[in-house]
């Protein structure tokens, strides 16, 4: 598949920026956000609808406030958010008001879209002003957010926002040129790979955890939010933020940044929220018969195939399944809560009722509530 083709059908596109593109030496880099905001604009003019999950609040509001260095505390952070926020909309309202355009804001924690009913709520919201044209720009809720209820960094929140949007690409706009095969920053050496068709233990050995003074996420937090927007079907491109007509030009085709190739076998919507959205309460160590059933051939997890049980969680939880060797296979949303699948585990389905008395299912978890989270082996 080429660049043209992967980008062919894509009409709503979600833009990711950090805070690295969007701050300099004196706050908020002006300049850098006009050129975004003409970019974005120009695509508007084509027909594409956009989507922006924009840094910089904290940043903003430290220099706002006259703060020099690292903030210490969430406190100092939360609060500073709650200064910089204000300003970052004024700036992004007034830029995009020159090209006759709305912005609307919408600030998220996890706990806004782990909840099914909020995330149809937060969905149909983003769809309304998509629908009446207004450039949504959103950010994690910095002030509220703990450690529960945040998304880590803004790459995964747009990963999650990609799928609640339906997005056709993810573009994320970070200080570097794309995935380089080792760090640029250390290595001469180092060569921009301008493809990702799968993840190899090559590539993500590749993506380093090292993150810029002013941002929260480095490449492997790019790379991994790659891995979870591919497998909803999406591309993903980390490109050079700072470039001038950047978004123009990747809309048109060129050779810029590290183009992610969409899976194959992705996951709907449903199922990307349980894999990638819900966070685990618990593990169910499976054996290789179970692992083959679930991955090869698309089947429920029966009591069976589970080894070991770790953690304490109820009905209706989400609990990832994971091989012999600790690796995540799937995650789903149990039957039964970690006591009684303790009890159970092992046991063909025919003993469950001998065992609890009762037998509300047949299976640990039904096919139908579990994401497989690695791509089937190619059968020759």
């Amino acid at each position: 598949m080429t660049r043209k083709e992967a980008l062919a059908n894509a009409r709503k596109i979600l833009i990711k920026v950090g805070s690295a593109v969007l701050t300099g030496e004196d706050g908020l880099d002006l300049q850098i956000i006009e050129q975004l905001v003409d970019d974005i604009s120009a695509l508007r003019e084509r027909g594409f609808q956009v989507v922006l999950v924009s840094s910089g609040a904290i940043a903003s509001g430290k220099h706002r406030l006259g703060i020099p260095g690292k903030l210490k505390s969430i406190p100092q952070k939360q609060a500073a958010a709650a200064v910089g926020q204000g300003r970052l909309m004024r700036v992004y309202s007034n830029a995009f008001g020159k090209h006759g355009l709305f912005v609307g804001q919408v600030l998220l924690t996890m706990s806004d879209i782990t909840d099914r009913k909020r995330f149809l709520n937060i969905r149909n919201t983003l769809f309304t002003l998509l629908e009446w044209g207004v450039i949504t720009i959103i950010n994690e809720n910095d002030t509220v957010a703990v450690d529960e209820i945040k998304f880590g960094d803004n790459d995964h929140l747009a990963a999650m926002v990609a799928n609640i949007v339906g997005a056709h690409l993810v573009v994320n706009l970070t200080s570097t040129d794309g995935l380089y095969d080792r760090n640029p920053a250390t290595s001469k050496k180092a060569k921009l790979i301008p493809l990702v068709t799968e993840f190899t233990p090559e590539i993500e050995a590749a993506a380093t955890d090292e993150v810029s003074t002013v941002g929260l996420g480095g490449m492997k937090s790019k790379v991994l939010a790659a891995k979870k927007v591919t497998a909803f079907g999406i591309p993903y491109i980390v490109a050079p933020g700072r470039r001038p007509g950047v978004l123009r030009d990747i809309m048109a085709g060129k050779e810029i940044g590290t183009l992610f190739l969409p899976m194959a076998d992705h996951l709907k919507s449903r199922k990307y929220w349980i894999a990638f959205t819900l966070r685990a309460r618990g593990h169910l160590v499976i054996d290789a018969g179970a692992k083959e059933a679930l991955v090869g051939e698309g089947k429920s997890l029966l009591p069976s195939g589970v080894l070991h049980v770790e953690g304490d969680f109820t009905i209706g939880d989400p609990v990832s399944c994971v091989d012999e060797a600790g690796a995540t296979i799937a995650k789903g949303l149990v039957n039964y809560s970690a006591e009684e699948i303790r009890k159970i585990m092992g046991l063909k389905t025919a003993k469950i009722e001998q065992v609890l008395g009762y037998k509300d299912y047949d299976e640990i978890i039904h096919r139908d509530n579990l994401a497989v989270m690695i791509q089937p082996p190619v059968k020759p």
